[in-house]
């Protein structure tokens, strides 16, 4: 990749196209989002990932106001909002319907067995937020209160959402988690996923400390 500036309209339209083109956005489905000094940069509303360009992506306040930009916000302007407002950690954050991981979201199944290693680093546990119609306060709000203590979940009937300290990151973390799912399911068939044990995980920490 050549270097992208993160932060900016082209580093959101080459994660956005590289959501797309792995399957992880069908359709016009999804949102992604950036943090910066003038406020949250968010793909426009109805925009397919894939096609966006920088006229699609605009620029908006803590509360979802348009400054500038001829296009509106992603409907789910204010869920991004309310992560943003409440961990300063976060500086970049996609919502997409990847079919496999939306699978648990759909089953009600919380993704939580610890069967690969590299899960127990980057989430330990992703919950499922209540349902809620898409795009609305109630979904927004409760969305912001379980990113006070997780960095990815599921949206029950309807997605998943991860935030990250770059878009890099949230898609790599992302790319990760299909990989999970894809894992997860393969291994239910052939007889069912073993989780790791406790000292696997333990040790796999105090590696990762080192």
């Amino acid at each position: 990749m050549d270097f992208i500036q993160k932060g900016t309209k082209e580093d959101i339209l080459y994660w956005s196209k590289r959501l797309y083109q792995k399957g992880m956005s069908p359709a016009t489905s999804g949102n992604i989002s950036v943090k910066t000094k003038d406020g949250i940069l968010i793909s426009g509303s109805g925009v397919c990932l894939n096609d966006m360009d920088e006229n699609d992506i605009v620029l908006m306040d803590y509360n979802g106001n348009l400054l500038n930009g001829n296009k509106k916000p992603s409907s789910e302007k204010i869920m991004h909002s309310e992560i943003y407002t409440r961990r300063d950690d976060v500086n970049a954050i996609i919502h997409c319907h990847c079919p496999l991981i939306t699978a648990f979201a759909v089953a009600g199944k919380v993704i939580n067995k610890t069967i690969l290693p590299d899960f127990a680093l980057l989430f330990g546990e992703i919950p499922i937020v209540p349902y809620f119609c898409p795009s609305s306060i109630e979904l927004a709000t409760t969305v912001g209160e379980y990113f006070e203590k997780y960095s990815a979940v599921l949206l029950k009937n309807h997605g998943v959402v991860i935030g990250a300290d770059s878009l890099q990151n949230a898609f790599y973390k992302l790319e990760f988690l299909r990989s999970y799912v894809e894992t997860y399911f393969g291994a239910e068939v052939l007889g069912g996923a073993k989780r790791l044990t406790k000292k696997d995980i333990l040790e796999v920490k105090q590696v990762y400390k080192k």
